[in-house]
């Protein structure tokens, strides 16, 4: 799959993955200042870039695995959605976990971006659905934690 991606500015980085079976591609901070992040806040991050993802598919926006976990930085909205249709810049809503100010130096990656396809739905009302196993039960019903 070939996905147009547009540099909006001369700082930004085109993503790219961390080896050849990572399911994520890097998205790298555009800034060439630092961004402070405080404790307990959001900022929002640009990455520089506007892409053009393919109709059926959208853009998933994860944390990196060692910022969220050794830095306790992480998507705001914990996943962010890049639609097929928006061609805006793409930008990090990175929020900060801990009670420490955080900050992310120039051109750090800052999240992940995974490609999905999606299945559209009509939704139709009805006054009845059809009867489960499960039925209602629903947090903890199942007897696993």
């Amino acid at each position: 799959m070939k996905i147009s991606i547009k540099k909006l500015n001369e700082d930004a980085r085109i993503p790219v993955r961390g080896s050849d079976e990572a399911a994520g591609y890097d998205l790298y901070a555009a800034s060439c200042d630092p961004v402070t992040i405080a404790p307990h806040s959001t900022v929002m991050v640009g990455t520089g870039l506007a892409a053009a993802i393919p109709s059926g598919y959208f853009g998933a926006i994860f944390a990196r695995s060692g910022l969220a976990s050794k830095q306790g930085l992480r998507p705001a909205n914990c996943v962010g959605v890049v639609d097929a249709d928006y061609r805006g810049e793409i930008i990090v809503a990175l929020h900060n976990d801990t009670d420490e100010n955080r900050t992310i130096e120039a051109h750090e990656r800052i999240a992940q971006l995974v490609i999905m396809p999606f299945v559209g739905a009509d939704f139709v009302e009805t006054e009845d659905l059809s009867d489960t196993e499960r039925g209602e039960g629903g947090f903890g019903s199942s007897g696993k934690l």
